[in-house]
């Protein structure tokens, strides 16, 4: 596989000369939950559904961490277990033969909010994951994991230079707390290749809950995934794309079960909103396969209604490769997103009527399925379809 690398534009991904609709899932616990021939059935049935990349966390967790990070069944040492980085490259070598990129956190946050991950020995982390993995080229490095950068600034700023100094052909990128962006914090580093955003599992109502998970970020955009992709490109000359926004399957909010549930056609949703923003494309996520969750695990599951292996076929999974096939389809590595064509103005929230054209096509995708506008006045001539993102 080749080393992807980032358009002229600054905007998109390439995989050499042909561009790259990015297609995420998360399955950021495949190293350490599941055995190397589950991992195999997992990785063919994403790739089969059109899928191509895979994030996925080399440490989640070690013995210090058990009581933090409860998603993780193991609880071996990982940093220093020759037998489990032999199984990691193994799975590596796996998905390359399936065609599939794996975007890799060297850690979870939680291992530098702990410091067990510092200043002082992060490049000794560093170097060993380079002399390691800098052989696959289907690797893209995702720095981060769910955390805050504020007070780990230097500590991300002095691995992502490593890396990019060690690894040039290599991407790199950082994964943020929810309802934040790597922008926020790295708009401007030379290591940093594209941006990712975490708009997160929350209504418009649940700004604030009084969790763990609530975050005091001013730009607080509720459900409206495609403000993060605007702001993006306002701060950051760099391709950006949702790297996790709600999970199928997962609790509306993570902590409460009497709420209601995530289902597919809000993960469709964030998929269209965010791509026809301009996003260089989207990740994926369903609650049980991102723990690889199996009945009689104990721990944080957020409401989880099934193993992870019935899981795989939620439909939301079988949906997405659409939005990637229409996207491929055109030239669109030249489009943008167009809400001027909306006649009468844009609407608010689930309303919104989110438009993505270019010199030879128009997309607009509508959630509730109402009536609406649109100028193809400079279209005349094409032709015009309805697709179902269902189907």
């Amino acid at each position: 596989m080749e080393n992807l690398h980032v358009s002229d534009n600054k905007r998109y991904l390439m995989k050499g000369s042909e561009t790259f609709f990015w297609l995420a899932d998360t399955g950021w616990l495949i190293f350490g939950n599941i055995s190397e021939e589950e991992a195999y059935n997992y990785l063919k049935n994403r790739a089969d559904k059109g899928f191509n990349v895979i994030q996925a966390v080399l440490v989640y967790s070690t013995k210090e961490l058990e009581s933090v990070n409860k998603m993780y069944w193991g609880g071996a040492d990982r940093i220093n277990d020759e037998e489990y980085w032999q199984h990691v490259e193994r799975i590596i070598k796996m998905a390359d033969k399936l065609g599939l990129y794996m975007a890799l956190l060297p850690s979870w946050g939680s291992l530098l909010k702990n410091n067990l991950i510092t200043s002082e020995n992060v490049l000794v982390y560093g170097r060993f994951l380079a002399e390691r993995l800098e052989k696959y080229s289907n690797i893209i490095w995702v720095l981060g994991g769910d955390i805050k950068a504020d007070n780990y600034v230097e500590i991300y700023r002095k691995l992502g230079r490593y890396f990019k100094e060690k690894m040039p052909d290599k991407l790199i990128t950082f994964h943020p707390f929810g309802r934040c962006a790597s922008s926020m914090w790295f708009a401007d580093d030379s290591w940093l290749d594209f941006n990712m955003f975490q708009s997160g599992h929350r209504r418009y109502d649940q700004c604030n809950l009084g969790a763990w998970d609530d975050t005091d970020n001013p730009s607080y955009y509720g459900e409206d995934n495609w403000k993060y992709v605007k702001n993006d490109y306002l701060v950051s000359n760099k391709p950006t794309l949702d790297a996790e926004p709600s999970y199928e399957w997962i609790l509306q909010g993570l902590h409460d079960n009497t709420q209601p549930y995530w289902k597919a056609k809000q993960v469709r949703r964030y998929a269209y909103w965010s791509v026809f923003q301009g996003a260089c494309g989207h990740t994926y996520g369903d609650n049980a396969v991102m723990q690889f969750y199996k009945e009689g695990c104990n721990g944080v599951n957020y409401g989880v209604v099934c193993e992870w292996e019935e899981a795989l076929h939620h439909e939301g999974s079988g949906q997405m490769q659409y939005l990637k096939k229409l996207m491929e389809s055109v030239d669109f590595i030249n489009g943008k997103a167009s809400d001027s064509l909306v006649v009468g103005g844009q609407r608010e929230k689930h309303a919104r009527i989110a438009v993505f054209a270019g010199q030879n096509f128009v997309f607009a995708y509508d959630y509730l399925g109402e009536e609406f506008e649109l100028d193809t006045s400079d279209y005349e001539g094409r032709d015009m379809w309805w697709m179902s993102p269902v189907t």
